[in-house]
């Protein structure tokens, strides 16, 4: 059976350690430099607070590695690829979330939670089957994803006007078009030479 507790009693849960006392002098053992050493960065106040990534002032690692091709800077964002600002919202994920008739607005979805922040663009995309009647939403539609949802007997709405790409056209290499080059003009051949008339001997 423990002991009674009382004041003659106490003890701490953990064995007690002292901390380091520095700067008291060269008879402490930690006077003069404190520990610290005499000169370098560990020697100087928030050493131990260096962010994640720093290597001491040489070139870090992410700028010695080779850079993807393209405009990846934050200025230019959203471009490309690999980054947007579009937040994507399938039909299989529609059939699954709402019955029928019923009206999917940006706040329905970020209730549902199919997105998570209503201030930014969504994109429905045609991934699954829709076979209810639903109002849909959203800031743009692919293709396929409006005729499903049309096709239900829904209706698609979009916020945003569509994008439309013009075709590039295609240059064509040398000077002028294949019809001129086809064409053959006339040439007077050089070995025809005009005679000057011979003048009066007076």
């Amino acid at each position: 059976m423990p002991e009674q507790l009382n004041l003659s009693t106490l003890k701490p849960a953990e064995a007690r350690r002292d901390r380091k006392r520095v700067g008291r002098g060269l008879g402490s053992g930690k006077g003069r430099y404190s520990g610290r050493g005499i000169k370098g960065q560990k020697s100087r106040s928030g050493s131990s607070k260096m962010r994640a990534g720093f290597e001491g002032g040489q070139m870090p690692l992410h700028m010695r590695l080779g850079k993807l091709r393209g405009p990846y800077s934050k200025d230019a964002m959203p471009v490309g690829p690999h980054r947007t600002s579009t937040q994507a919202v399938n039909l299989r994920d529609l059939e699954a979330r709402f019955d029928a008739g019923a009206d999917v607005t940006l706040d329905a979805l970020r209730q549902a939670g199919l997105i998570k922040n209503s201030k930014i663009d969504v994109k429905v995309l045609a991934s699954g089957d829709l076979t209810k009647a639903l109002t849909v939403t959203a800031h743009r539609f692919s293709g396929a994803a409006k005729e499903k949802i049309e096709a239900a007997g829904g209706k698609a709405v979009a916020l945003r006007e569509p994008v439309t790409t013009k075709s590039k056209k295609r240059r064509l290499r040398g000077k002028g078009s294949p019809s001129q080059k086809s064409a053959v003009t006339e040439v007077d051949s050089p070995d025809e030479e005009q005679t000057a008339a011979p003048e009066d001997e007076g």
